[in-house]
């Protein structure tokens, strides 16, 4: 007879997955309750797509593909060869904002889902029958992380991530369900124990408990998918980062050990000769001044295109301010005259933190000229600002 899980796991690897645990496909019971309670307690807000329907839909695998009797979870790890996690992990660097270590690579929604579907053709070769199969990436309804646990691929982090033992949390899932009747692994017995690294060192405060993530406080919310300003109390803690967040993986123990992928996603293309953007950091003043033409020519085929061009200036405006870079001046008084005016608001800001006669000098000009109430008032908080902080240059 023929080992069709062996096969699976063989066959998983040889299209360039680091890991490969199976699951039934049984409904995700507690974890959709635990779900939709982060529903109800606005820890989602923010995120409209993510509903209460969506959450039932994707605890049901056989709502997904009727007949369904197995999930295959896959890991893909974004770590760079070498274990060097670079840049990402330094202190901050001036006139440069930080990027997420997974936004390094091209887009790996669609590296993970070629490769998935090279997987579930091979499969179905291998074993000479029709597999009827869907496969999900984290763009899809299925619950990753709980199957992900379940099948004993890692175990859930404080900060809601998923550890593998292997690779950390520097890893991309995906879940292959399938009408395959395949042995399933059992769940790790593993835990955090008493470890909260990661709640001490988020510093907006956005691990609220053990487990538990309030997205609107989230680093990596407020600079990918929030499409609105980002809450003035929340910009001076969001240092440099202008896209994603790796403060929680970064101190996190077991990813001291982890290890690099043995078959990589390509690297991002570079940005500017002088920074790629697999280096990990953007130049923000080059960002900031890029048209919207530009921008899809620089990040085309890349992660960081969720943010939107208007966010990406945005949030290299809230970086610029965060780094008193005085460079930035010059770049955020053109944004506050020209730009949209989410970063006109946000130049604004980031002009009061700097603080220089030149940001001053800058800021009254334009309010004798702005005509957008929300700017305006942008603009005033900045001079209230700035009086407290203001020195010569």
């Amino acid at each position: 007879m023929t080992d069709r899980k062996a096969i699976v796991v063989e066959l998983a690897g040889a299209c360039g997955f680091d890991l490969v645990r199976v699951t039934s496909a049984a409904e995700f019971a507690a974890d959709r309750e635990a779900a939709l309670r982060r529903i109800q307690d606005g820890h989602m807000d923010g995120l409209p797509w993510y509903t209460a329907d969506r959450v039932n839909r994707g605890s049901r695998p056989d709502e997904l593909l009727p007949g369904a009797r197995s999930i295959i979870c896959l890991g893909q790890s974004y770590l760079p060869p070498g274990n060097d996690l670079g840049p990402a992990a330094d202190a901050l660097v001036a006139a440069s904002g930080r990027v997420a270590r997974y936004a390094w690579v091209k887009d790996y929604h669609r590296s993970m889902k070629r490769r998935m579907r090279d997987f579930v053709r091979e499969v179905a070769s291998q074993l000479g029958s029709d597999v009827a199969a869907r496969w999900y990436v984290d763009d899809g309804p299925m619950l990753d992380r709980a199957a992900a646990v379940r099948s004993g691929l890692g175990w859930f982090g404080k900060n809601t991530n998923v550890l593998t033992p292997s690779h950390g949390s520097w890893v991309f899932l995906g879940q292959v369900i399938t009408d395959l009747d395949l042995t399933a692994d059992p769940p790790l017995q593993k835990t955090c124990g008493a470890c909260v690294l990661c709640i001490d060192a988020c510093p907006t405060g956005a691990i609220v408990a053990p487990y538990v993530i309030d997205n609107t406080r989230c680093i990596s919310y407020l600079t990918i998918e929030n499409r609105g300003p980002i809450p003035r109390d929340l910009r001076p803690l969001m240092q440099d980062w202008v896209f994603g967040c790796d403060i929680c993986q970064d101190v996190c123990p077991v990813n001291r050990k982890a290890h690099p992928a043995a078959d990589p996603i390509p690297e991002a293309p570079a940005v500017t000769p002088s920074l790629p953007a697999s280096a990990g950091v953007l130049e923000l003043v080059g960002l900031l001044e890029m048209n919207e033409e530009e921008f899809r020519d620089a990040f085309r085929g890349t992660s960081i295109m969720r943010a939107k061009h208007v966010g990406m200036q945005r949030n290299a405006c809230v970086a610029l301010g965060n780094l008193r870079a005085g460079e930035g001046v010059p770049p955020l008084r053109r944004a506050l005259l020209d730009g949209h005016p989410l970063v006109r608001g946000h130049a604004a800001w980031a002009l009061g933190r700097i603080a220089t006669a030149e940001a001053v000098k800058a800021l009254t000009r334009a309010r004798d000229c702005e005509g957008d109430q929300e700017v305006l008032e942008e603009i005033d908080g900045a001079l209230n600002e700035s009086d407290g902080l203001f020195r010569q240059p």
